[in-house]
C-alpha cells in the first residue's frame, strides 16, 4: 500500500482510481443494486478500482499470487464469518446493542466475500498471468 503513495506519478495513478471508485459507488446507489444489472456492473467498478488503486505499482508475479491466495482464503473465511454472526444474532433474545452489532459484522462480512474477494481473486489471477509472461519475455 506504500507503494502506491511513493512516488508523485503513484499517487496521481491511485487517486484517480479511487475517485473512479467513488463516482461508481455513488451512481451504483443512484442507479440502484437490487436485482440491476447495470448497478451491480457500477459496484464490481467500483471494487476493481478500489484493488487496484493500491496494487497498481506491483511488478512481481509473486505478490499477484500472494493476492490470489488470500482472496481465495478471505471468501471462504468471511462467508463462514458471516455465517456464524447471523446464527448468534439470531440465538441473542433481546435485540439490543449486541444483536445489532453482530448484524452489522455479519452485514459487513457478507460484502467483504461477495464484493472485494471475487474481485481481488480477478486481479490477483490477472497480474500474475501478466507479470509471468512480462517477467519470462525479459529474461529470453
Amino acid at each position: 500500500m506504500i507503494d502506491a503513495f511513493s512516488t508523485p506519478h503513484n499517487r496521481i495513478k491511485t487517486l484517480i482510481l479511487l475517485v473512479i471508485c467513488g463516482l461508481s459507488a455513488i451512481a451504483a446507489a443512484a442507479v440502484g443494486i437490487d436485482d440491476n444489472p447495470p448497478g451491480i456492473l457500477l459496484v464490481f467498478l467500483a471494487t476493481t478500482a478500489l484493488v487496484l488503486a493500491f496494487v497498481h505499482p506491483w511488478r512481481t508475479a509473486r505478490q499477484f499470487r500472494f493476492l490470489l491466495y488470500t482472496s481465495a482464503l478471505g471468501l471462504v473465511l468471511f462467508a463462514i464469518l458471516h455465517n456464524v454472526f447471523e446464527v448468534v444474532s439470531s440465538k441473542t433474545a433481546s435485540a439490543g446493542v449486541l444483536q445489532i452489532l453482530l448484524q452489522g459484522l455479519g452485514v459487513a462480512a457478507f460484502f467483504l466475500a461477495t464484493l472485494i474477494c471475487p474481485v481481488a481473486f480477478i486481479v490477483g489471477a490477472v497480474g500474475l498471468v501478466a507479470m509471468f509472461i512480462r517477467n519470462r519475455r525479459r529474461l529470453t
